[in-house]
């Protein structure tokens, strides 16, 4: 007898689209408007009003578009199961010891593919807000993780989780969150994180977790930027690079460690 396994909203294809769809929807208004700046020396694309209209106004549609599509109640697409909080702690050492590895592989990126100064004018803009360092925190630490995690972990996960293995949900969503960046120089660090927000989310089905492991993680690059020549002058960073990435290497990997046992106690308890 032969039959046809039921596919949930969204498969990897229906992501593939929603991203796209999300991306396309914010380009059709950023594009001309970069024309106009380019050619006319003004800051359209940069209007803190224009950005707060466009970000929210398509997000707000995929939002909606994703969630009739997927046709489930909103607990279940953004579920919320309880978590132990001092699981927060090893997160942080996570993302503190991975940074230092992950800057070593960007090293190593730059001297294959050097970022032009464009890119580096770009990247420190998405750090700047006409509302000084208020303005960032809301944008970067507070703003950003709570849309990338409905979407990402939230709505792409719950549908790939039930269409896919655990690994290839993790992997998949990763990968596209990384993408979704559309920025070479970022992939490493963005894939990371997206690999961790996955785990987190496969293991406490929590889409809170999620989005406090992206605020904390956004939060640390925005403090590394804001303070970058006091850390510098830290013991160390003034140690060998052998040592930095050693000592990086075992907080990252214990601290993951302790990620995974404390988010397995407490599904221990559930079960």
């Amino acid at each position: 007898m032969n039959y046809q396994q039921t596919k949930y909203y969204p498969t990897i294809a229906g992501a593939i689209h929603l991203v796209v769809l999300y991306i396309f929807i914010q380009t059709i208004v950023d594009f001309p408007l970069a024309l106009v700046d380019y050619y006319k020396g003004t800051d359209y694309l940069y209007n803190s009003y224009k950005k707060i209209i466009v970000g929210l106004g398509s997000t707000i549609f995929i939002f909606y578009f994703a969630y009739r599509k997927a046709g489930v109640p909103l607990k279940e697409l953004f579920p919320s199961k309880s978590f132990n909080v001092l699981i927060l702690i090893p997160i942080i050492f996570f993302i503190l010891g991975a940074q230092t590895l992950i800057g070593e592989i960007n090293n190593q990126i730059d001297k294959v593919l050097p970022p032009p100064s464009w890119f580096w004018e770009l990247f420190s803009k998405v750090f700047e807000s006409d509302f000084g360092i208020y303005g960032a925190i809301l944008k970067i630490v507070i703003i950003a993780p709570i849309t990338e995690e409905l979407i990402f972990r939230g709505i792409i996960m719950h549908g790939l989780m039930r269409n896919y293995s655990k690994f290839t949900a993790i992997f998949v969503s990763a990968l596209m969150f990384a993408l979704f960046h559309l920025n070479p120089w970022q992939f490493p660090a963005t894939l990371v994180l997206g690999i961790l927000l996955g785990i987190l989310m496969v293991r406490t089905r929590n889409i809170y977790l999620c989005i406090l492991g992206h605020a904390i993680n956004n939060g640390l690059v925005l403090f590394s930027m804001q303070y970058a020549n006091e850390i510098q002058n830290t013991s160390f960073s003034h140690s060998s690079k052998s040592n930095q990435l050693i000592i990086s290497a075992f907080v990252a990997t214990a601290a993951l460690s302790l990620i995974f046992l404390l988010s397995r106690s407490l599904k221990s308890k559930r079960n």
